[in-house]
């Protein structure tokens, strides 16, 4: 099924330019890592306040388009100059569930959203990557498979994000928009164990 992920390697080579930069400051790809929960813990921060301040919508966007810049950043710093460890590798999926749990829980103040589904999606996420994780144990390779990863959750709070701040009347359809992605959920689950296995 199609998933952002499979854009991976495009988004990469945009990257290449920032890459190169970072490591010329000797910033590390674990201060890359670190510095993605931190942004994810402000982006968080604006999305709960956007209740009251519609506007900030828009910089919550922008936030996860930098947070997926970042996640992408810090596996290309390790990789191409050698900076892989078991610690990177653990503040690496630590930080993913840190910081998609960060971002999420700020939808508990969307006054149109269904708690319980909210809840749902919060923990299948941190499933759906554990999933991922477990994956590896098994077959030795880390599963990224949509439709509903890391990246492709990011896309869908950006576009869900914009498109409340230019329509505020659509509020009604975020549950449903919410339920199907925690469908999607499940099935990028089952995908990862299922290709694991």
């Amino acid at each position: 099924m199609i998933s952002v992920y499979q854009l991976k390697p495009r988004f990469q080579q945009l990257l290449l330019p920032i890459l190169n930069q970072l490591h010329k400051h000797h910033v590390t790809a674990n201060t890359i890592t670190l510095a993605a929960i931190v942004w994810s813990a402000v982006t968080g921060g604006l999305l709960f306040m956007s209740l009251n301040q519609p506007f900030l919508l828009v910089f919550v966007a922008l936030g996860l388009f930098v947070r997926m810049a970042l996640n992408a950043l810090d596996g290309m710093m390790a990789r191409y100059f050698n900076q892989q460890s078991k610690l990177g590798e653990v503040l690496n999926e630590l930080g993913d569930v840190v910081s998609d749990t960060l971002i999420f829980c700020a939808m508990f103040s969307f006054s149109y959203a269904d708690n319980m589904l909210v809840f749902l999606f919060i923990v299948l996420s941190i499933i759906n990557e554990f999933a991922g994780v477990l994956a590896k144990l098994i077959s030795g390779t880390r599963r990224y498979d949509g439709p509903m990863g890391k990246s492709d959750r990011a896309l869908f709070i950006g576009l869900w994000c914009l498109l409340y701040f230019i329509f505020p009347v659509i509020g009604f359809v975020f549950n449903a928009l919410l339920f199907l992605a925690i469908v999607l959920l499940f099935i990028s689950t089952y995908k990862r164990l299922s290709n694991a296995l």
